[in-house]
């Protein structure tokens, strides 16, 4: 069985000095983003996760990673979130977890996706106020055609 590469985004605390992407780079294949703040890597794994923790223990000790994730979303349109938690925080993951009867992973998992809905609906209320008040001075038709207007120009275009 061929084993599969997995793309992975590696979001770093800082940007890089070139003497570390030159160090990192001599391990495995990077690209960089435009200020070295996120990097790009190909792992050969058997899964997203193992690919995930091989980047990690192959780059920890040389770059400050924050963040690892899975570039492409999964069948379901998930992607994986591979973070590395300070001991006192992972030790207080795994006590609320126990509290709650899950695993450290399903805690956060499902802490991480309440955070996200609540996001979205927070989103949603401001965008349908923020829509109300426009429609305070003008009709839906003005509004709609506005907007239209809006989404159809040219990113950078100067204004018409």
């Amino acid at each position: 069985m061929m084993m599969p590469h997995h793309a992975l985004e590696i979001l770093l605390t800082r940007p890089l000095v070139p003497a570390e992407l030159r160090d990192a780079a001599r391990v495995l294949p990077l690209a960089t983003n435009h200020d070295t703040t996120r990097l790009m890597a190909l792992v050969r794994a058997k899964t997203p996760g193992r690919a995930a923790h091989r980047l990690r223990q192959h780059l920890a000790t040389r770059l400050p990673v924050d963040v690892i994730t899975t570039h492409y979303p999964d069948a379901v349109g998930q992607v994986l979130l591979n973070l590395a938690f300070p001991p006192a925080v992972h030790a207080t993951i795994r006590h609320a977890a126990h509290e709650a009867g899950q695993s450290p992973e399903l805690f956060v998992q499902l802490a991480l996706h309440r955070a996200l809905a609540q996001h979205a609906s927070d989103e949603a209320d401001r965008l349908d106020r923020a829509v109300r008040h426009l429609l305070a001075g003008t009709t839906a038709a003005h509004l709609l055609a506005a907007v239209g207007h809006a989404l159809t120009r040219t990113p950078g275009a100067a204004p018409a």
